[in-house]
């Protein structure tokens, strides 16, 4: 009975990889438990496990007395000596090894659910731990169900969570799938662990960088600094510790196949390499291209930049839909200001993203309205059809946009609006 017993919690953690101390350990302490159950809490008792052998034995002591009071801690004289065959005396102690069907069935399939629940804690630990140390790092596994456009996946055989949000957009799996993605957190819950992974965490594209990229991996090639849109475009800043290696192109490799490999795997996300500066002026003047920069005016102090170019170069500058200047923000961690040269006195639209709000303020810009003064001198139906918003919400958020203007305009009439449009971006 005694190695069916342990057989049968063998069984339980065979595949868990949990340690054989721990799972000893732990038959030990439910042994325990019922030991005391039955012999009450003043027992004194060993649980010896030999899980290689499958065995466990349970040792008693008891005091050798002359009258017995408590039976579960004393035994008297004449039974101790016939059960033991020697000649004990008072005051020596016996010990017997206790059978396990001696506790019944009830206590020992106690004893088994509560093995159970030990078991599922331990190995809710061990997930957490496990993907706890693994943040940030690539995981690959298999597409196994679809709930609600969130991706459960097969990893380890632990099920993790590829939420909707954190897919790149556009792209599509179907069950059976092998995804690749970063773990981005793990939470604690009241079953096993949520391991939440991530594709379009920018942590993604640089652990992508390291394994395409050998320079990267071993640390010649230092990546300074990433700005992503999942799917559509991104930015990286590379550094060479190497004066001999060109960082740009060891990551971009021989007609493009390192960097296509990464490509390809965010769903065609365009991605452009540059080589980071140290300078400011020279950094932002990288993350822009591929628009050429007439003048650069920064603010080091306050992280801005007014950057003037010429009226044929402001489309590739702003980018599609201001993707090239958002990216281009957050890779040098400046706040941009564009301005066009020699136009006349004018506020960037950029200037009203807080009254607007994000989402509003990028729709003016996909219309291809930059400027406060595009705004004004907009037709209010066009501005309708092409926002998408209410005409009364609209007409304040003109009225707003012209107010602040006008105050501006007034202010600075005298002043040379090149120079203004610096100043206002700075204010």
């Amino acid at each position: 009975m005694n190695h069916e017993i342990v057989e049968s919690f063998s069984g339980l953690v065979r595949d868990k990889s949990i340690d054989k101390d721990i799972l000893a350990g732990i038959v030990e302490d439910i042994f325990g438990m019922m030991v005391r159950k039955k012999y009450g809490l003043d027992a004194k008792f060993d649980v010896v496990v030999n899980m290689d052998k499958g065995d466990i034995e349970i040792y008693l002591e008891r005091a050798v007395v002359e009258t017995v009071e408590n039976p579960n801690t004393q035994i008297d004289v004449e039974t101790a000596q016939k059960l033991s065959g020697e000649e004990l005396e008072a005051g020596e102690e016996y010990v017997e090894i206790i059978p396990l069907a001696q506790f019944g069935r009830r206590l020992v399939t106690t004893a088994k659910q509560n093995f159970t629940q030990r078991i599922k804690e331990i190995e809710k630990e061990l997930i957490y731990s496990e993907y706890s140390n693994s943040v940030g790092e690539i995981v690959v596994g298999e597409v196994y169900q679809i709930r609600n456009n969130d991706l459960l996946i097969m990893h380890n055989k632990n099920e993790l969570l590829l939420p909707r949000g954190e897919q790149i957009p556009k792209e599509r799996f179907k069950k059976g799938d092998t995804v690749r993605g970063i773990v981005k957190e793990v939470r604690k819950n009241t079953s096993n662990p949520v391991v939440v992974v991530s594709r379009t965490d920018p942590r993604f594209l640089e652990r992508l960088f390291e394994l395409e990229i050998p320079e990267v991996y071993d640390g010649i090639i230092d990546i300074k600094s990433i700005a992503r849109e999942p799917g559509e475009r991104a930015k990286i800043a590379v550094e060479s510790s190497d004066d001999r290696i060109d960082a740009v192109g060891a990551c971009v490799g021989m007609k493009g196949v390192r960097i296509h490999a990464i490509v390809r795997e965010l769903n065609n996300e365009n991605i452009d390499v540059i080589n980071y500066s140290s300078d400011p002026l020279v950094f932002l003047t990288r993350a822009l291209a591929p628009a050429k920069l007439k003048n650069v005016d920064l603010d080091k102090e306050n992280k801005k930049a007014v950057v003037t170019v010429a009226e044929d170069q402001v489309s590739m500058a702003i980018g599609k839909g201001g993707q090239n200047i958002r990216l281009a923000s957050k890779l040098t961690e400046y706040e941009i200001q564009l301005v066009k040269e020699g136009s006349e006195y004018d506020i960037d639209l950029a200037e009203f993203k807080e009254e607007l709000g994000e989402e509003v303020y990028h729709k003016f810009l996909e219309a291809g309205y930059e400027t406060a003064k595009e705004v004004m001198e907009a037709d209010i139906a066009d501005l309708i059809d092409e926002i998408g918003i209410d005409e009364e919400k609209l007409n304040e958020l003109v009225a707003l946009i012209k107010k602040e203007y006008e105050e501006a305009d007034v202010d600075d009439d005298d002043a040379d609006p090149k120079q203004h449009s610096a100043d206002k971006s700075s204010s």
